[in-house]
């Protein structure tokens, strides 16, 4: 290792948090996410499990080591992080602030469901700070909100959308999934123009990936009816380009779209391989050079904590170092600069990367531009998987 990579890896200042906050009202059938089911009427304010992980949640943040600088982004991912409280919300940020300090100019992102929050908990949530909210919309027909065991209807988004725009909050995104069972071209292009037509100024597009466990990999195979066709599945990603490009979206990553000024600072933290504390139970953390995830369960979870939240796992080699920086960069519609690359790793090894991705190159599904390398929009987007593959089976 050398002693630049070694440095950066230990020493790295850390600006990003994660929050994981498990409560769901039902799971959905392709989630394979750590969460916690509370059902359809408990949430923050009367549920004692959520009081109780809320706790063990500041606990855990307050034992955790401080790095250098004030958090710049904290995303409160889930789970349904708009099952909490205002108050509840508020108190993980005031132990954040008190732990890290939180800068003036943060990004603070969080997850909400339709059918889950009203008025006055999202004023609630802004007055605390909140000033990013990603809406999880999934799709915009009540047959495919069932099939996919959604717990929000179609009504349920449009009036989370009124309610959003009442309160004045133009910096929100959309999450919609392309490859839902029953979904046809037709209709994945009418979630498309609905998703534009809401005006949203984010919109991240996730392909379905049928997971071992859910129940969508009990009872499909990616592929086969009722899921469409990979053909289709990639005619749906390449309409997604087409169709959120022309209304005005830029595609900065491979599921994700902004218009300018918008693109989501944390999840870059992330793609540019940068380190960010994670909090809660199932969260990834990534500092001290060191890669760790809290247990998925919370019985596990709450030992953990009460045993000092111990952050005991190997630092991440550099030639792990190097697979996830292009693993993650390679995301990124601008790519990963090859000076820095070099930098980092050596020019021996960079050009080892080269070799490999020379055929890729040949076909046009990677490029190099303005000195950094990038996969191709849509082509090397949709066969990332191929190209990563071969970097991992090979370097």
């Amino acid at each position: 290792m050398s002693d630049k990579l070694a440095k950066s890896m230990i020493s790295g200042s850390v600006s990003a948090a994660y929050i994981h906050i498990p409560f769901c009202r039902r799971r959905c059938f392709y989630c394979d996410f750590p969460i916690y089911v509370v059902g359809n009427t408990r949430r923050g304010e009367n549920s004692n499990a959520i009081s109780q992980y809320v706790e063990a949640l500041c606990q855990e943040i307050v034992s955790t080591q401080i790095y250098n600088k004030p958090l710049e982004t904290i995303f409160f991912g889930g789970g349904t992080p708009s099952l909490l409280s205002t108050e509840q919300l508020q108190k993980i940020l005031e132990v954040l602030e008190r732990k890290f300090g939180i800068d003036k100019c943060a990004e603070i992102s969080m997850e909400i469901d339709p059918g889950t929050f009203d008025k006055q908990h999202l004023q609630g949530y802004v007055n605390a700070g909140v000033n990013r909210i990603s809406l999880g919309v999934q799709a915009f027909q009540e047959k495919l909100l069932q099939a996919s065991g959604r717990y929000h209807s179609v009504t349920d988004i449009f009036t989370a959308v009124d309610l959003l725009q009442a309160a004045d909050i133009s910096n929100f995104s959309i999450d919609l999934i392309s490859g839902l069972p029953h979904q046809t071209l037709d209709i994945w292009q009418e979630s498309l123009e609905k998703a534009i037509k809401i005006n949203p100024m984010h919109i991240s597009v996730y392909d379905l990936t049928i997971e071992p466990g859910t129940a969508f990999g009990r009872y499909y195979e990616p592929g086969s009816l009722p899921l469409p066709t990979d053909e289709t599945t990639v005619k749906m990603y390449r309409m997604g380009q087409d169709i959120l490009s022309g209304g005005g979206f830029k595609h900065y990553e491979i599921s994700n779209y902004a218009k300018p000024g918008y693109q989501c600072r944390h999840n870059r933290v992330y793609w540019e391989n940068r380190p960010y504390y994670g909090f809660g139970m199932g969260a990834a953390s990534y500092f001290q050079g060191k890669r760790f995830n809290r247990p998925r369960k919370t019985k596990e979870y709450y030992a953990w904590v009460n045993d000092g939240s111990v952050i005991n796992c190997e630092i991440t080699t550099p030639h792990e170092v190097l697979l996830e920086t292009l693993m993650l960069g390679l995301r990124l519609a601008e790519g990963v600069n090859l000076q820095k690359l070099t930098e980092q790793f050596g020019k021996n090894k960079i050009e080892q990367v080269l070799q490999v991705l020379q055929p890729y190159i040949e076909k046009s599904w990677v490029q190099v531009v303005d000195g950094s390398l990038q996969l191709h929009d849509p082509d090397g987007f949709l066969f990332s998987n191929v190209i990563l593959a071969k970097l991992f089976e090979t370097l």
